[in-house]
């Protein structure tokens, strides 16, 4: 039997209604009073940039519950699919839930209601409005645990939009069985549940799915966006992107250039852009080149939506010698060939579009480009400019980009279908042993075996896709894997092929249009293939994509997650299912997702534990545990700091600005992070880097300019804070009274006010004082300052002699201009009066000089904690790496109870007595700060940095024991936090 809500009748602790009290004070009363916010009402909302979403809201709640029940008055498959994985879970541990919907206005959809009734743990019952004649618009989840219940009510149904990306007003509140709020929600659950009018799903389905049918009718796939125009009177009109890129593309012809590239994610709408630009300019003959005569039809039709009658369109490319229309659609391979090019005269178009702009390399695209003069511009698209190969893409354009818009841009402006990514663990075969690097070649069998066949076709079967039928992709390791397990497939009742570069335009072309029908004998399920569909081709009705090969590139990755995001009437989301076997890349996955290419390990670990929260729009993003665990374990053997990464980088930026790049466009164009140049062992700075491996490099500093160079760039570049690089500046602009303008200047610009105690660590900072004794030899030449009678500083005689050579200045300018940039950007927004912003990361080193501590202090003598008595200050650094629920053998080890509730551990051979812990319990009345700063994983040998989560009091729960395996003692103390740590960065600490 399922639970009903009085699982226990076990007494309230007492602890327990104080935390529900304060958390009423705090919600209700005061927002600055301290609680506990898992007892705290909550306002629950969608808002992805600050980590939150009512889906992960409600998948919190399922996987700490012990039994959930939900009345919803809509429910659709877009609300239900990304609730899935969470659900498996629940029916694996025997979690029990009830569900209350609706035939209200016949909106929910039956094929949601029938997956949530598959679920064994779940009971489904529907209340008919039609048989009570009344409304029913209920929007209520509750979660219990013991007596206690968590109810989230407001405005979200179980749908996509509503769980993601809307603006939904939602309250979470927590209440005992005996309040008044759960008595009266659960009193009109359990009156609703055992109405009359609610049937269970089984005796309401079958009617209620008839009428849904006959109401609401089939509708086709297609998009009604898309449909022909026959004259120009139904044009059709720019988005907001494609007229930011006409007005670019406009002011770069005034400039006199007569080349340009359109970088667009694919499903954004690039050959409508290039379309909209050619009516905007009315041009007269145009050229449209592309690499497949398919591509080249869907072009032609897209043109001809936006152009109506008035232009000729025509195709050139097999039969078709259309050479006289005013628009012509031709492949590269036809007009390649001189006898064909010949037959035009070079500045016969006004205007030559080229599609896939980055195959531009290739022999036959550069012939073309060398024989036709077009006299208005060349214009080139791409989504994936990044090449493998070593062409320059961006020469081949003059480095003239006038519009850019990546994934993750695509997503936050709702350009692009929807995506449910789930990353599931590939099967272990024969043996336990794991698909990995070396089996997925040499043994093919493992990739065809009958159980992965089957192993697969389950998940497929499990998350589904949108609409009636598959639409699907699927990508292999080999031509010979696609071709085996097609026909698997087939063999299983499924309707597939295998296609290759191998196979004819014609048996592609017939494939897709199997593919994309909605039924018949000759319609196909999938599409089984390796080397194809990466890019140019359009079939925005591809509801389910599976990649059954590792990633070995994000550019690839993007690519073929892309064939499933072109929105199309009737689709409402695409389902991606990735298998993941334990590659050496693996770490490629998360980067793809995210699109952040500043190779933080951190950073990427993160968006694998809760990417879905941070990810724009209605997409979400799963991994299963096994799937996480090998993810993590290829981003620990990663060197995100490789030369070969950092070169490769390094190279496509080049090509894209066709200079070399200054640091700050390593941020302006979104490529590596250059701080991983600045953590390379053997570079240690840009200059270093670019005298190694950069020939048209000419600039060449002497020793201890270059160790002045590789200190600013290591030590201070990263712009966590102002004081140094706005020294150097106030030198290099006024040397005889930097220090004054140095001091005004942080006050007025920065709201800085600078006291003895920083001018004391800065000047440490600034004359190689602050390092430890043993490591003050390594910049022994980096003393920038010196003292001078009165308390004033003069530029160093060694400093001033650097400042005498125009490339070392230019080079530092550089340097601290984009250290300054970096503040702004990331570290501004400082945390009340300290030099620290809330979940920004710091290393020791950066914490004992933001801390304005007279020296640095070498990690082992910080050992979790360090009392600095002249600044009064107490930072707490705790390597946060526990399970989710605290075991008995790890009980004494720091760890969370709450977002704003911490267990730390002193040091051993510690008591209540001891100075350290009563400075710790008694901060306060003593006037020190203590600081909390976290990480995740203290094996990480690159990043060594800690999340900043703010100030923190001890309170009077304090436990002496004995160490486990000593003799010897030490304290356990409970701290409040000022500020609950943020959603997402406190379930990564928990969960990730």
């Amino acid at each position: 039997m399922l639970c009903s809500r009085n699982e226990e009748n076990n007494p309230i602790d007492p602890s327990m209604q104080a935390d529900l009290i304060d958390g009423f004070r705090t919600a209700s009363l005061d927002c600055n009073y301290s609680s506990d916010p898992a007892y705290r009402p909550q306002f629950v909302s969608n808002n992805y940039s600050q980590g939150r979403k009512v889906l992960a809201s409600i998948e919190d709640e399922l996987l700490h519950c012990r039994s959930f029940f939900m009345s919803v008055a809509f429910i659709t498959m877009g609300g239900v699919v990304p609730l899935l994985q969470t659900l498996g879970e629940l029916e694996k541990r025997g979690v029990r839930g009830r569900i209350l919907t609706t035939d209200y206005q016949c909106f929910s959809e039956p094929k949601a209601l029938r997956k949530l009734a598959s679920f064994s743990n779940i009971e489904l019952k529907m209340y008919r409005t039609d048989k009570a004649q009344e409304g029913f618009h209920t929007k209520g989840y509750i979660f219990k645990n013991g007596d206690i219940s968590n109810i989230i009510v407001g405005s979200s149904n179980m749908t996509l939009d509503a769980l993601t990306r809307n603006r939904e007003w939602n309250v979470k509140v927590v209440s005992t069985d005996n309040g008044e709020l759960s008595n009266g929600v659960w009193s009109e659950f359990e009156s609703l549940w055992r109405s009359e009018y609610s049937l269970p799903f089984n005796e309401a389905i079958d009617e209620y799915e008839a009428f849904y049918k006959l109401k609401r009718g089939k509708t086709e796939y297609k998009d009604e966006v898309l449909n022909y125009c026959t004259t120009i009177d139904c044009e059709l009109q720019p988005n907001s992107m494609q007229r930011e890129f006409i007005a670019n593309l406009k002011q770069t012809i005034n400039d006199g250039a007569t080349k340009a590239l359109l970088i667009s994610a694919t499903g954004t709408g690039k050959t409508y852009a290039s379309a909209f630009a050619l009516r905007s300019m009315n041009v007269k003959r145009a050229l449209f080149l592309v690499h497949r005569e398919q591509i080249a039809k869907q072009a032609l039709r897209s043109y001809r939506n936006v152009f109506g009658d008035s232009r000729r369109l025509g195709l050139l490319s097999g039969s078709s010698k259309d050479y006289d229309a005013d628009f012509l659609f031709s492949t590269m391979q036809t007009m390649a060939k001189s006898d064909v090019m010949e037959k035009f005269k070079k500045d016969g178009f006004d205007v030559i579009v080229i599609d896939e702009a980055h195959r531009t390399g290739a022999v036959s695209y550069q012939n073309i480009m060398d024989y036709f003069k077009p006299k208005l511009f060349w214009l080139g698209m791409t989504a994936s400019p990044e090449r493998t190969d070593a062409f320059d893409v961006y020469s081949a354009f003059d480095h003239n980009i006038v519009y850019e818009i990546r994934l993750q841009k695509a997503l936050e402006e709702n350009m692009l279908c929807p995506f449910h990514y789930f990353g599931i663990t590939d099967l272990q075969i024969n043996d336990w042993q794991t698909i990995d690097d070396s089996t997925r070649f040499k043994d093919f069998n493992r990739l065809t075996s009958d159980e992965r066949v089957n192993y697969v076709i389950k998940y497929i079967k499990y998350y589904g896709y949108c609409g009636d039928s598959p639409k699907g992709l699927v990508f292999c390791s080999s031509r010979d894997e696609a071709a085996v397990l097609s026909e698997k497939f087939n063999q299983r009742g499924y309707k597939t092929v295998a296609l290759s570069g191998g196979d004819s335009q014609d048996r592609r072309e017939r494939s897709i249009e199997r593919l994309v029908m909605d039924d018949g004998d000759q319609k196909l399920d999938y599409i089984f293939t390796v080397d194809i569909f990466n890019e140019g081709v359009d079939i925005p009705e591809v509801n389910q994509i599976i990649m059954l090969r590792p990633t070995e590139s994000p550019i690839v990755f993007v690519q073929q997650l892309g064939r499933g995001l072109r929105k199309v009437n009737n689709k409402e989301y695409v389902v991606i299912l990735d298998f993941i076997g334990n590659y050496s890349n693996n770490f490629m996955i998360p980067i793809a997702l995210a699109g952040d290419r500043s190779y933080n390990k951190d950073n990427i670990r993160r968006y694998v534990s809760e990417g879905g929260r941070v990810v724009p729009g209605s997409s979400t993003i799963h991994f299963d545990e096994i799937s996480k665990k090998r993810i993590f374990s290829a981003i620990d053997a990663a060197n995100f700091s490789d030369v070969k990464l950092i070169r490769d980088n390094y190279t496509n930026l080049k090509n894209k600005l066709g200079r070399i790049p200054d640091l700050k466009d390593f941020d302006k164009y979104g490529e590596m992070d250059v701080l991983r140049i600045f953590d390379n062992n053997s570079l240690g700075s840009y200059y270093k880097f670019l005298v190694k491996y950069e020939k048209e490099y000419r600039v060449r500093l002497n020793e201890s300019e270059e160790n002045a160079i590789e200190f600013v760039s290591k030590k201070l570049a990263s712009g966590k804070r102002p004081h140094e690089l706005l020294m150097l500046q106030c030198i290099i602009d006024n040397p005889d009274n930097f220090f004054a303008m140095w001091k005004r200047t942080l006050k007025e610009e920065y709201g800085i006010n600078v006291n003895p105690q920083t001018i004391k660590n800065v000047v440490n900072v600034m004359t190689n004082q602050f390092p430890v004794a043993s490591s003050r030899n390594t910049y022994s030449d980096c003393v920038f300052i010196e003292e001078r009678e009165g308390g004033e500083y003069d530029v160093s005689d060694s400093f001033k002699k650097m400042l005498d050579n125009e490339n070392f200045v230019h080079m530092l300018a550089e340097l601290v201009d984009f250290g300054l940039s970096r503040n702004r950007s990331y570290y501004s927004n400082r945390y009340m009066d300290t030099n620290f912003v809330l979940y920004q990361k710091y290393t020791y080193e950066d914490v004992c000089r933001l801390l304005e501590w007279d020296r640095n202090e070498v990690p082992l003598n910080l050992g979790g904690y360090k009392y600095d008595s002249t600044t009064k200050t107490f930072p707490v650094f705790i390597n946060y790496d526990k399970s989710e629920e605290i075991q008995d053998t790890i009980k004494y080890e720091d760890h969370f109870i709450s977002p704003n509730r911490l267990i730390s551990i002193s040091k051993s051979g510690r008591t209540r007595a001891s100075d350290d812990v009563q400075n710790m319990l008694h901060a306060k009345e003593r006037g020190v700060d203590v600081e909390l700063f976290v990480r995740k994983n203290k094996d990480d040998k690159i990043s060594k940095e800690f999340y900043y989560l703010g100030r923190m009091t001890a309170l009077d729960l304090v436990k002496e024991f004995t160490m486990a395996g000593t003799d010897k003692s030490a304290v356990e103390i409970e701290w409040q936090l000022d500020v609950a740590v943020r959603d997402d960065i406190y379930e990564y600490f928990l969960n990730g």
